[in-house]
This record gives C-alpha cells, structure tokens and sequence, in this order.
C-alpha cells in the first residue's frame, strides 16, 4: 500500500473495520455521512493517486472553452428571458466563517457596503430578476455546521420577500486523528473542533441527501448556479445559461484570464478527450514553474459552476463522482489531525459535454480580506439592484494591487482606520505598513507607500492628495 498522510503501521482493512465500529457509535451524524466519510477514507488509504501524464495535456479548443464573446446573442423578447429562469436554481457556498477577516458567524453576513451584506445583496439580484421577468428563481443556501444555527435566524430577515430560499447543511465528517487513524468524536472530541465540512466537493451528495435536489427538479428547475457567497461578480448570466440549454452542456465551468496573483489556481485543459481541472497539487515538482506561466495556462477556475441538475442526480446515485481528495493535515488543541477534502470543480471530468466559458475578469470578485474589501468599498465600484458594478472611469482593465499590513485584518480594525474609504479610481499599488490611520476624502493615485515604523503613528489628513509617494511619519513625502 502506498504511503498516506497519517497512515498508522496497519492494513486497510482493519483500518476501515475498526472506523466502521467507531462511527457506529456517533449519533451526530446521519448514515449517509457515514457511508460518505468511509468511502472517502478508503479512497485515501487505497493510495491510489491517478497520474497525469504530463505529455498528454492539451490547451482546450474554443470548443471546450468556448470565449465569452461567441455566445449567442438572447433576444429581446423577456417571455424568453422567463423561460429561461424558469429554470434555474442559484445555488450560494455558505459554509464559510468570517475568521479569518476576525469575524464570527457566517462570512455572508459581514457588510460589503451601504450597511449591506453579501447575503442582502444576493438576495436583492434575484428578487429584481423575479419581478423584472416574473419568474421564479429560488436561492439555495449550502451551510456547514458552523454557519447552519446562524443562517437560520439571518434569512428570517427576508420573510416578507416573496423570494423562495432554501437551506441544507453540507455532510460533517469527523476529523481523524492523525496517530492511529481514529475518528476525534470517538475519542470524546464531540464539539465543533471534532468535525469538519470536507470541501464544496460534498455540494452534489449533500443536495441529493437533503431532498433538495428532488424537489427542484420536481419544480421544473434544469440547471444550479453554484458560486461562493463571498464573490461578489458571481450573478446570474443569461447567455451562459441560454448556451447551455441550447447545447445540452451538462456541467459549464466559468474560468478568466490569469494575472501573476492567479498563477496557483487551477486551470482547464483537455486530457484522454475530456475536459478536465489541474490543480497545483497535480502537477509534478519539475512542471510547477510551467503551471505557474500565464503564458502556457492562461485561464483559472473562478468556482462559478452550472450544472444540470438530472446528470448530478444520475451520478450521485452511481456514486460516480470520485473527485480528487485533497488531504488537509492540521493542528487541533495540540492534536495532529487530518481532513479530507473535495471541490465541486473537480467534478468537471464526469459530465457529459462538459465546457468551460471564459469570462470577463469582472464575474471574479472574491472578498477574501480586508484588503479586498477596500477594493469593493471605494469609489472604483457601485451598487445597482444587488450588483457590484466597476466604474467606467477606471481606465485599467486590472484592479490596484493592495497590501494592508496585519493591523488591518479583521474587519473592525479596518473600519477603525478609514474615516473614508480613499479614492483609488487612479490607484496601481498601495502598501501600508504599521499604525497608519487614514483621513476623510483622500485621494490615491499611482503607486503609494505608507508606512510607519515600530513606535510611530502615521495619520493621513483630510482631503490629501497622494501620488507615487513614500509617505512616513509627519507625514513626510518621498516621490517613489
């Protein structure tokens, strides 16, 4: 057998036998969960790692990644615009904590701007198609654990929409304890720390499990939009989903172009004649620099899926959707533990006429951190009926590159430091390093430096006007 992460000096066999007993003795957990986290543990015992040959990847064609540019025209008529979204459910991840932006509760809920949330400005994009088209488009909430209790009490807010929202939880898996392989709640670790949500993979047999995949089919529903709560370009498009109802495309896949702040993320590529994604942790030591090269791979996965909703029924119950795992060793409490892990854009390789559309930079605007957040809270951006709009006076097709150092992390300290979001419509780079505290109504422009250094305080006036500077404590100016 081949080596595996935390692997104990012991067959599989007695391995999958000995978990079989301990999560007989998990009530938290439903059978389902049960029978899924087990197959995925002997997915990973089993050490087989399928190889890809390197000489074997092909670019895709426009065929399989079809330009953005070259779908078809919709026509103006909105009853075919209804039609259209009659069949259609969006589906948000929402599964993620606000932690790591020093938040708690589900990171949907922390305000983008105008006091409103991810969450509300969802909710808003699909109440205006509703009533601009009179169709019926449901929103669909894939929660965690951590995020489920929370939802709950948070989408009470919109029960006088006549937006119909539905919310399932994604399977929780116990985390295996690293030194004999065992599952931490069998062991007493039966709080939160015990468990783990394994990857948006799990999106396609949670939906099944939950009974909402049935029920939107039974509703007449064809295709989901499946796309990460935090990204804000994530709306609704009606020629994607027009091309792949008229070409019966059961899984689509929106990739972009790759800047140099792209060059790990996963990318298309035609391999055996099927499209396929090619994660980092595929590729061999020697081909990493070449992954990296945005001249050989060009496009990235923006997790912006469709995807047809009787083919993930079809496979679910064949159990074919055998993703890649990803494992996830960590430190828990000062136990080694490990997670296993899917992603849903892995499942690319297992539809049928499977594609990739390259979409325009702007449907890809995740906030991952303050320093995005900045982005989508300046003038560079607005907000018309829940949608996050670029401003036309940005002349760069390339958002400014922004660094905030570590006293702007979490969310409340950021807001703390702005009097008012500056101007940055004219902004390239911006790095602030130390206790900077900006002014009202400051205007960016270029690249520009702030910094203080250790025991100094730097605080930006009101109304400054900064351009390619080095600004230190005084504030002194020095030309970049």
């Amino acid at each position: 057998m081949a080596a595996v992460i935390g692997t104990p000096p012991a067959t599989q066999t007695d391995i999958i036998t000995r978990l079989r007993l301990e999560l007989a003795t998990l009530d938290q957990i439903s059978d389902n969960e049960k029978a899924g986290f087990l197959k995925l543990v002997e997915r990973h015992l089993s050490g087989k790692i399928e190889e890809i040959d390197w000489e074997k990847i092909k670019a895709p064609t426009d065929e399989v990644v079809v330009p953005y540019g070259d779908l078809a025209p919709l026509s103006d008529d909105p009853s075919e615009t209804k039609a259209l979204l009659d069949k259609l459910a969006v589906l948000k991840l929402n599964g993620g904590l606000g932690t790591t932006m020093g938040c708690t509760g589900p990171k949907s809920v922390i305000e983008v701007r105008n006091g409103l949330t991810f969450l509300d400005l969802i909710v808003q994009q699909i109440e205006v198609l509703n009533k601009t088209y009179g169709s019926d488009v449901p929103l669909v909430l894939m929660n965690s654990f951590n995020t489920h209790d929370d939802t709950i009490e948070i989408v009470r807010k919109y029960d006088s929409s006549k937006l119909d929202v539905h919310i399932f939880n994604q399977s929780q898996y116990p985390r295996i304890v690293a030194e004999d392989f065992s599952p931490w709640p069998a062991k007493g670790k039966t709080d939160k720390s015990g468990w783990y949500p394994p990857g948006h993979g799990d999106v396609f047999a949670s939906l099944a499990n939950s009974g909402k995949l049935d029920e939107l089919i039974s509703k007449g529903k064809e295709y989901v939009f499946i796309a990460n709560s935090d990204n804000l370009g994530a709306t609704v498009d009606f020629k994607i989903l027009h091309h792949l109802l008229k070409n019966q495309n059961e899984y689509c896949m929106e990739v972009t172009p790759k800047t140099l702040a792209d060059v790990k993320g996963g990318t298309l590529i035609s391999y055996e004649g099927r499209v396929q994604l090619l994660e980092i942790a595929q590729v061999p030591d020697e081909h990493v620099n070449e992954f990296k090269s945005i001249n050989k791979f060009k496009i990235f996965n923006t997790n912006n899926l469709w995807v047809n909703l009787k083919a993930i029924k079809r496979l679910v119950e064949a159990e074919a959707l055998e993703m890649e795992i990803i494992p996830n060793p960590k430190e828990v409490d000062g136990v080694k533990v490990l997670q296993l892990e899917t992603a849903a854009g892995a499942a690319i390789r297992f539809f049928d006429h499977a594609i990739g559309v390259n979409v325009p930079r702007s449907r890809f605007l995740p906030v991952k951190a303050t320093s995005d957040l900045l982005l989508v809270q300046s003038d560079l951006y607005t907000v018309k009926d829940g949608s996050v709009l670029r401003n036309p006076a940005r002349l760069s097709p390339e958002n400014p590159s922004i660094d905030l150092g570590p006293e702007f992390k979490k969310v409340g300290d950021f807001l703390k430091r702005f009097k008012s979001i500056p101007s940055i419509v004219d902004l390239d780079t911006l790095k602030v390093i130390g206790d900077v505290w900006f002014g009202q109504a400051i205007i960016l422009k270029g690249k520009v430096v702030v910094e203080a250094k250790k025991g100094e305080k730097v605080e930006l006036p009101d109304e400054l006007v900064i351009e390619n500077k080095i600004v230190t404590a005084g504030p002194s100016f020095k030309d970049l």
